[in-house]
């Protein structure tokens, strides 16, 4: 099973900078940033089994890959991942400062770039989550083409991109690419459409061994949650969110409540006061926890007791930056990281009992 979601509407940038990433420093911050390089080309170019010129329509107009591309820069969040997994090592790639800080590889990128034997990248600054583009950094990469389908790219800043290399955007709206349609376009685009598959493959087959080997987990309904207690309110993500609709190749559901309370009008997450949070029902709830979180905080809160899975006792937490960007949203690279997916699944066996 193909775990797909259609996304249909764009969600803001302010959103998805503060929902989709997580804040602050890594709990493991190795040291693999390595010195900027714009010189080497890119490693792993061999491979490519599909026919050039390969032409890519997505929401900011059309891209011709005229050749097989050399030196390869993503940027927006997923395509690196995607990029690696199917043998191509960018020569430049997007900071994730509010996992791992400035000029650092989350370290699923890290560990790979070392398998591939390649240079580490040029880190390109995105302080903003992607607001603003380092344009002259670049430039003095000098990459043959730019992947952003998971980003979130203005007409402006897209514009001003292809003057430096052909760049291929998001399919239909901003932040709003499907997982798996990050890693499609991706391999299409580097003409590597069979290693695409092997790895979308290999995610599918991941995911039904877990659910195969935990039968009772078939049927039971989440829902993913952030709380904000400086706000007085709950984020809730619905299944137009990559970090729900993964879980759900496990047998799980995103619950019925979650959709009856949604008033995002087709985006990635909704909020609900702690007026709301007893209409929240679902037989258990997922929730991410930053680096200096603690999950007492979460079980504790008095206002959180509304939830019923809370005042149950049936919460799966993803503890860290690091551990919650695996699964936020998850990667080529990133849906098997120990602390992310395989706790959550732990915690939930833990929960229902192991089969």
């Amino acid at each position: 099973m193909r775990l797909r979601r259609s996304l249909s509407t764009a969600v803001g940038l302010a959103a998805a900078t503060a929902l989709t990433l997580t804040a602050c420093a890594s709990e493991s911050e190795p040291d693999t940033s390595g010195e900027e390089s714009t010189t080497e080309e890119s490693a792993a170019p061999e491979g490519a089994t599909d026919e050039f010129p390969v032409t890519i329509t997505h929401a900011l107009g059309e891209t011709t890959v005229e050749s097989e591309p050399q030196r390869v820069a993503t940027w927006g969040w997923g395509s690196t991942e995607a990029a690696l997994a199917v043998g191509v090592a960018p020569v430049g790639v997007a900071e994730q400062v509010f996992t791992v800080g400035e000029q650092a590889l989350l370290p699923w990128v890290a560990e790979e770039y070392e398998a591939l034997g390649a240079e580490d990248p040029v880190i390109f600054s995105d302080a903003e989550a992607g607001a603003t583009v380092p344009y002259e950094e670049f430039v003095e990469a000098d990459p043959d083409l730019i992947l952003a389908p998971y980003s979130g790219l203005t007409e402006e800043q897209y514009d001003l991109l292809t003057e430096i290399a052909p760049v291929v955007a998001y399919p239909e709206a901003p932040w709003t690419t499907p997982w798996d349609d990050i890693i499609t376009v991706t391999a299409e685009a580097l003409g590597r459409t069979d290693a695409g598959e092997q790895v979308l493959s290999d995610v599918d087959t991941y995911f039904a061994d877990l659910a195969a080997e935990h039968p009772e987990f078939e049927g039971k309904t989440f829902a993913a949650i952030k709380d904000s207690p400086t706000e007085g309110l709950v984020y809730v993500y619905t299944p137009a969110d990559p970090r729900v609709s993964i879980l759900e190749g496990l047998g799980v559901v995103s619950a019925p409540s979650v959709e009856e309370l949604d008033s995002s009008d087709g985006g990635f997450y909704y909020t609900l006061s702690y007026e709301e949070l007893d209409k929240l029902e679902a037989d258990f709830v997922v929730t991410y926890l930053y680096d200096g979180e603690e999950p007492e905080a979460f079980t504790g809160s008095e206002e959180l007791q509304a939830i019923p899975a809370v005042a149950d006792g049936d919460v799966v937490m993803i503890e860290g930056n690091v551990a919650t960007s695996s699964v936020s949203p998850p990667t080529a690279l990133s849906y098997d990281w120990e602390t992310g997916v395989p706790a959550l699944v732990e915690q939930l066996a833990g929960i229902y009992g192991e089969s």
